[in-house]
């Protein structure tokens, strides 16, 4: 939005605000809204947009018709409305909705915000029952309520693509639990592992995604419709059954905290901001395996862009707009707390702010979900690739060592032997196993002719059993699991 100067709309009397139910005239269209009757002079026209939210609030029209529809069920059930005039106004509102979905009906800018849409197309199309939509709620718990219902929908859905992912990753698991490679620390080859066992690891931190989530979507699950601006209402509602008709588990119980919770959206962000950081480690990882050095794995073409000017290059780019994207979500995390900070109770207009980050957010989260679970699923991988590199790196190491244990040596003094023999390695430039059984003997007598098959990456891996550990029999019941995770869950 450009904020240049633009000059004060002519003032409208009271008459002609009157007549027009609210809405103010500029360059012959009306702009609705839900207030005016305080004021003798128009609202400035750079005001008017800047404090306008209808391009971004249009995003939940349908909890809006889906609140509305509820509000005046409860009405009609406490005498407020009568049946006749029930039944106009759902018939009404599922008018504009269907209207709206067809796209017959536009929400367009001469509207202040969603609520002043939905209200005015309803006064348009069945007159005065349309002015009695709003009796027993105010703006403030109405866009509370809109949000928590958006942000409902929208939490099912990000539940939804992460148990699509873990789907995938739980066959390729399947797929790889004797697809041997490196373990790293600090980026260094540390430990054999299988791939199977790597894949396991972010598992747990998706399925820990999820589980927020789920925690999330219960905790905020209680309806704020009904709390006015903030005082509750004199109108004898029943706030229970409106949380009822919406699927809620009961009514807020404090109407300043309802119009002027936000702890949702900030929990709901810093969920969002963990998944990303989740996708953002899984996709280094794959931009480092992508490389010529790892060639662990291969991304397909269709995950992959070329150069303008070297022919040669394949660029991850998906997986680092993916790493990219990750602070793009920390930043709307981080702004909506900073608003937040400093507002006193109870609604004050800086929480109009918490809609379009966190829309953005979402939107973010969800794409880069959906794009990561195409790009792994498409992926090749080089387990020949994997396997030589876990036998180049010293990654059985510890298994030299915790033979000598077995026979007798003190893991201090066996620690000390195999770092002598390594050293031996590196000036040889060979591997643990391509040492003779002499050199063996020469820095230790203790060693055996079964030492060669005691560091093989097989055994190396397969002796690993205990719960969480990589061995195909720790990982086969891990896999059983997960499995069932998936299908109760």
């Amino acid at each position: 939005m450009l904020l240049t100067p633009t000059r004060r709309l002519p003032p409208a009397s009271f008459a002609e605000r009157k007549g027009n139910g609210g809405r103010r005239r500029k360059k012959g269209i009306f702009m609705a809204q839900l207030w005016g009757g305080r004021f003798t002079r128009e609202t400035d026209e750079l005001v008017y947009r800047f404090n306008a939210s209808v391009t971004f609030d249009k995003k939940f029209y349908r909890q809006d018709i889906q609140g509305s529809m509820a509000h005046v069920k409860m009405l009609a059930k406490q005498g407020i409305l009568t049946e006749q005039e029930k039944e106009q106004i759902l018939e009404g509102l599922q008018g504009i909705l269907t209207d709206v979905e067809n796209g017959k009906l536009q929400i367009t800018e001469k509207y202040e915000d969603i609520h002043s849409f939905v209200e005015a197309n309803l006064i348009e199309r069945i007159g005065d029952a349309g002015k009695k939509l709003h009796t027993g709620r105010s703006r403030n718990d109405q866009v509370a309520l809109d949000m928590k219902l958006y942000i409902r929908d929208e939490i099912a859905e990000i539940d939804g693509l992460l148990k699509t992912l873990l789907t995938k990753l739980l066959a390729m698991m399947e797929e790889h639990t004797e697809t041997y490679m490196p373990g790293f620390t600090h980026l260094q080859k540390a430990q054999p592992v299988t791939f199977a066992h790597h894949l396991g690891a972010y598992f747990e931190m998706f399925k820990r995604d999820r589980q927020r989530l789920s925690d999330i979507a219960k905790r905020m699950n209680l309806c704020p419709l009904g709390s006015g601006a903030l005082a509750g209402t004199t109108y004898p509602l029943d706030r229970d059954y409106t949380a009822e008709l919406l699927g809620f588990d009961g009514a807020t119980l404090n109407s300043m905290d309802s119009v002027s919770d936000r702890d949702y959206l900030i929990e709901l962000l810093a969920a969002m901001s963990t998944i990303m950081m989740h996708l953002s480690r899984f996709c280094e990882e794959i931009i480092i395996w992508n490389t010529n050095e790892y060639r662990f794995v291969e991304l397909d073409d269709a995950y992959s862009t070329g150069s303008s000017i070297m022919p040669q290059k394949k660029n991850p780019d998906i997986a680092e707009l993916i790493r990219g994207k990750t602070g793009r979500v920390y930043g709307a995390l981080t702004a909506l707390l900073t608003t937040m900070k400093g507002l006193p109770l109870a609604y004050n207009k800086d929480m109009q702010e918490d809609k379009e980050l966190t829309f953005d957010a979402i939107d973010t989260v969800k794409g880069c979900i959906a794009l990561f679970t195409g790009m792994i699923s498409t992926m090749k991988v080089n387990k020949g690739r994997m396997e030589e590199s876990a036998k180049q790196g010293f990654t059985n190491a510890t298994d030299a060592a915790d033979y000598l244990v077995n026979h007798g040596v003190p893991f201090r003094d066996a620690h000390g032997i195999v770092g002598r023999l390594v050293l031996a390695c590196i000036e040889k430039g060979i591997a643990l196993d391509e040492l003779s059984l002499e050199e063996y003997r020469e820095i230790s007598p203790v060693f055996e002719e079964d030492i060669y098959e005691a560091i093989s990456l097989k055994t190396c891996v397969e002796k690993r059993q205990t719960a969480g550990a990589p061995s195909q029999k720790a990982m086969l019941q891990a896999i059983a699991k997960e499995r069932a995770y998936l299908e109760e869950n």
